[in-house]
């Protein structure tokens, strides 16, 4: 009998992962069909997509209030179809606000289910643990840290890393990255990375941009390069390009990771990219900011539980890359962050150094096992 399974991912480093987990799935088992909420790589790995996955793509408390009718609207419509068509099993693929709501109701209307990368109950809403062991019947965690504490609270959960280590060459030349881009290849070289959501871009593309027109006042050789995830998040950014105009070569790319390998140093937002910046080997400045009335929420209950917001810094330990956060994440403080990583060669080498040696420690074939385990699971296998 043909496998089906459905299978749901709210973002772009969800799109990422599922996509992986499709192609490895479907090399064990070619007549393996997957449906659901999916974004372009999911699609091109053969994913039917029910839903995109930009109608899920929305961040912060404020945010999803307002596109809450849609996204109750979709999640209904999901589990309405599935409850008439059983699949042999749900992949929710991080989304934790959308997927495990999901994950419940179809759990119990019989249906197997594997939530892919643990939410973040280790850093905030702790109480969510709870929540993910109703839902999921497996969890599938992407960083080492996080299975000793599913474990200690009860969730079934396997290790499987991160493709991304996997992927990504450690420490590339930037010369030859450079030269692809038709970027001068002896100029000092900044990537610039504002997210990959609308609500980032508009947040943060103002402070990154005026970051960038500073330091360019002082280094008169920067260039920058931008990546953007699709044809919204461009146009978006190039408007506040046109506002600010900002005196500097800048290219707007597609490639997040050839612009990473481009660079001497990064600005980025927090996130998947942090991370990537790690893999790839270079010093980065982090920005961070959300609507304000999110941001005091958060405060007020006391809902972060860790003492840093990007995960390059959680997994080194320390605050290897600064961290800008709502009211100091301004066009000043950023550039004098970034100076700081460009007037200081040893530091910056320091970084690059540890960073590697995190890398080296996180490369595994995760696919492979992110499969092995979701077959294993329907087949009944330990």
């Amino acid at each position: 009998m043909s496998l089906r399974i459905g299978i749901v991912a709210a973002e772009p480093s969800g799109d990422t992962l599922a996509a992986g987990l499709i192609r490895a799935v479907r090399a064990r088992r070619p007549d393996a069909t997957f449906e659901g909420v999916a974004g372009p790589r999911m699609i091109a790995a053969g994913c039917d997509a029910w839903f995109a996955m930009e109608r899920l793509s929305v961040m912060g408390l404020v945010e999803v209030l307002r596109h809450l009718p849609e996204l109750v609207g979709i999640r209904r419509a999901l589990a309405r179809r599935w409850r008439d068509a059983p699949p042999d099993l749900f992949v929710g693929v991080d989304g934790p606000d959308f997927n495990l709501a999901l994950e419940a109701r179809l759990r119990r209307g019989g249906v197997r289910t594997v939530h892919y990368v643990c939410p973040t109950v280790w850093a905030w809403r702790q109480g969510r643990v709870r929540t993910l062991r109703a839902s999921a019947e497996l969890v599938l965690s992407i960083f080492p840290f996080e299975s000793r504490f599913l474990a200690a609270h009860g969730v079934a959960a396997r290790y499987v890393g991160h493709p991304l280590a996997d992927e990504i060459a450690p420490r590339p030349d930037p010369i030859p990255a450079r030269a692809r881009l038709g970027m001068a290849t002896a100029a000092t070289t900044l990537a610039v990375l504002p997210g990959s959501r609308l609500s980032e871009i508009d947040s943060l593309g103002p402070p990154f941009v005026e970051a960038v027109r500073r330091l360019a006042q002082s280094r008169p050789g920067l260039q920058v390069v931008t990546p953007l995830v699709n044809d919204l998040t461009r146009k978006r950014f190039e408007a506040i390009l046109a506002a600010a105009q900002p005196a500097v070569p800048w290219r707007l790319v597609d490639d997040a990771r050839e612009a990473l390998a481009a660079a001497d140093v990064v600005l980025t937002a927090s996130g998947t990219a942090t991370l990537e910046a790690l893999l790839v080997g270079r010093p980065m400045v982090v920005g961070y900011r959300v609507h304000p009335l999110t941001y005091r929420v958060v405060r007020m209950l006391r809902l972060v539980k860790v003492p840093h917001i990007a995960m390059a810094n959680l997994l080194a330990g320390e605050r290897l890359a600064p961290e800008l956060v709502q009211d100091a994440c301004t066009g000043e403080g950023l550039a004098a962050a970034l100076d700081g990583f460009l007037d200081d060669p040893a530091r910056a080498a320091a970084v690059r150094a540890r960073y590697a040696e995190l890398a080296a420690g996180m490369r595994c074939d995760t696919n492979a096992q992110a499969a092995d385990a979701v077959l294993a699971l329907i087949e009944g296998r330990p």
